[in-house]
């Protein structure tokens, strides 16, 4: 199965309207369902704004523990706040309460406790969605505000989606990255063949783009560049194109700045399907046959692998 990833070193390069005109480019004409979509971008999800998919399956990621008093069993003595570090437990009105939010789920607080009235419980940490998009089936998540371990969410979602490849036998997966490089990056470049990493030419844009380049050659991953706006600062432009002759990196997409893209945004659709005659469009159309090589070879899943992946499955 083939597996494409885009990336980018920061957020607001425009990553998830790239991804969405490819998932349409990928449908072609027939509009059949040729790949399998996963927005991995948990902590600020996006790409169903484009799609409007039709959610199917709706279920809980549980992640984490919080604690919780038994006010039963509570003594009131506070060596529990005095243990806190992250002020979660204070008292209200004669008892010991925790703040949820602040809680860090440490367990300092239950170990000291005298009376062992306190319990560490597992939280819904987000929730997850199997849906119906027009281009495929689309899998993606929404964390809950101030929760961590948005990697281990990442890894659901796409071992969802590859399930699904599988399921529907379509070997072919475009992944929606989450920006940055953190922990959730890495999770979302997990067992990709390519990444295809969306920057702009500014300042902060360069700077990110030499991060994430040097996170997917750390772990060995192929990289593909396209430069978002690249009428914008010219300069910029020689300056990405410099960094990337220096690393052999190969830059298979140029697109202009075109307020088709946000006209298509605000109609809930990829430009390229809202406006295909527009300047972006074009350069997004000349970006996917530049991707025609990687996603024609080999796409198809391996009726060894289905059999084998079908049988771990049951």
């Amino acid at each position: 199965m083939k597996q494409l990833v885009v990336l980018s070193g920061k957020g607001g390069t425009g990553k998830t309207s790239v991804t969405a005109a490819l998932a349409h480019l990928a449908s072609g004409s027939s509009g059949r369902a040729l790949l399998v979509l996963a927005d991995a971008d948990v902590d600020a999800a996006n790409l169903e704004l484009v799609l409007a998919p039709h959610v199917l399956e709706r279920h809980e990621f549980r992640s984490g523990k919080v604690a919780t008093i038994d006010a039963s069993r509570c003594s009131g003595c506070g060596e529990c706040s005095l243990a806190c570090r992250f002020d979660a437990i204070r008292e209200q009105g004669g008892a010991f309460r925790v703040d949820a939010f602040a809680c860090e789920g440490c367990a300092a607080c239950s170990y000291v406790c005298p009376e062992h009235a306190i319990d560490m419980l597992e939280q819904q940490a987000g929730t997850w969605f199997r849906s119906a998009s027009r281009y495929g089936p689309l899998f993606h998540a929404a964390l809950t505000p101030g929760q961590e371990n948005s990697g281990k969410l990442v890894a659901l979602i796409k071992r969802q989606a590859e399930q699904a490849a599988v399921e529907f036998e379509l070997g072919r997966m475009l992944v929606d990255g989450p920006p940055g490089i953190a922990c959730p990056v890495i999770a979302a470049a997990s067992g990709a063949d390519l990444a295809l990493v969306v920057t702009e030419p500014s300042v902060g844009g360069i700077h990110d783009l030499r991060r994430i380049l040097d996170t997917v050659a750390h772990f060995n991953l192929p990289a593909l560049v396209c430069i978002n706006k690249c009428d914008l600062y010219p300069e910029g432009v020689d300056q990405i194109e410099a960094e990337c002759s220096q690393r052999r990196c190969e830059i298979s997409g140029r697109i202009p700045f075109d307020a088709s893209v946000t006209e298509a945004m605000a109609h809930g659709q990829p430009v390229t399907q809202y406006a295909p005659q527009a300047d972006a469009s074009q350069a997004l159309l000349q970006l996917w046959a530049s991707l025609q090589t990687f996603w024609m070879s080999s796409g198809e899943l391996d009726p060894l692998e289905l059999t084998v992946r079908r049988a771990v499955d049951e």
